[in-house]
């Protein structure tokens, strides 16, 4: 059996636990102090970390996705179809990449999301203690988190582009989940779990949360759904009316938020990086961000483009006219 050692409060943690619920896969969650000693087994010592039958340790929610794959063929997350099962890995990673930016930002910019979440998570944390302990942690807690903000790039003079385009693809999300849930049929895939896992706290934190229910009410419930969806049996798009079935018009509205900021993104990261520089900055949706290099986004970028070209010709010629149409293609082709 599996254990996913994770936190509610964790968005990787939250979209792990929802894709092993789907795939039916036997697992324990393993939450709060039970799962600290397995920060101790792995070499970067972040959640969620999924301790496998063999007793060894993995974490990085990605790789454990297409592991997890390799090592169970039914009730596969992956489309299929190559074409999908890129558009579907290139959301995947917009969310875990960009869009946890809005998770961190609307988290902990305002000091009512600072101090309930901070409790909360503390109280999740500690499981007991007493109040003046579990509310001493959360005040060290608060102080960590909210002095990493400009490291992240949640930022006061940055959140007004996270916010426009969280707004965008909720206003996506919601046109689309009125008519069906998943993206590519009626059965989901990894790029739908990503999503979730950083919605899922948009759907807790007091100023999100009450965005979400004055503004995308079904979107918000949509949470819950994608939350179990053990009892779901459906069938890929493609499946249904074949490899030339258009994409759900909720896939280019999020591709023009990939293509318009998170390709900039990367590639002016990738670039600053290149020439020494520790800053870098863009201008996206008419607003201006500015953020410190992360290497670990330019091994996003390289693993996106190595993934297109490893496409073949009848793939790419589905794919490229909507790739271009949002601004995808050339940051893929490296142009």
């Amino acid at each position: 059996m599996y254990a996913i050692n994770g936190a509610l409060g964790s968005p990787y943690s939250m979209k792990i636990r929802a894709l092993m619920r789907y795939r039916r896969i036997q697992h324990l969650w393993v939450h709060g102090a039970g799962s600290r000693d397995a920060l101790s087994k792995v070499k970067a010592p972040v959640i969620p970390i999924v301790e496998y039958p063999d007793g060894t340790f993995h974490n990085d929610s990605t790789p454990l996705i297409y592991d997890l794959e390799a090592r169970h063929a039914e009730r596969s997350v992956i489309p299929p179809d190559p074409a999908r099962a890129f558009i579907a890995h290139l959301i995947e990673d917009f969310a875990d990449e960009w869009v946890t930016k809005a998770m961190f930002g609307y988290r902990w910019l305002d000091e009512v999301d600072q101090i309930q979440m901070s409790r909360w998570l503390a109280f999740d944390a500690m499981k007991g203690g007493g109040l003046e302990t579990s509310q001493r942690y959360a005040e060290q807690f608060r102080a960590r988190q909210v002095g990493r903000m400009a490291i992240v790039g949640c930022t006061a003079e940055n959140f007004p582009l996270i916010v426009a385009s969280t707004r965008a693809l909720l206003s996506a999300l919601e046109a689309h989940v009125v008519d069906q849930h998943c993206l590519f049929g009626t059965r989901p895939s990894l790029a739908e779990f990503s999503m979730y896992g950083q919605l899922s706290q948009l759907g807790v934190d007091p100023t999100a949360q009450t965005m979400m229910r004055n503004d995308y009410p079904y979107s918000f419930r949509w949470l819950l759904h994608i939350d179990d969806m053990s009892g779901i049996d459906g069938e890929w798009d493609t499946e249904i009316t074949g490899a030339d079935t258009p994409f759900a018009p909720i896939i280019t509205a999020w591709l023009k938020q990939v293509g318009e900021i998170y390709m900039p993104f990367l590639r002016a990261n990738a670039a600053a990086i290149e020439a020494g520089d520790e800053m870098f900055s863009i201008t996206a949706m008419g607003l201006p961000y500015t953020q410190g290099v992360f290497k670990y986004q330019v091994k996003c970028l390289a693993d996106l483009r190595a993934r297109y070209a490893a496409l073949d010709a009848a793939a790419r010629g589905r794919i490229d006219p909507l790739l271009a149409q949002t601004g995808c293609l050339n940051a893929l082709l490296n142009q």
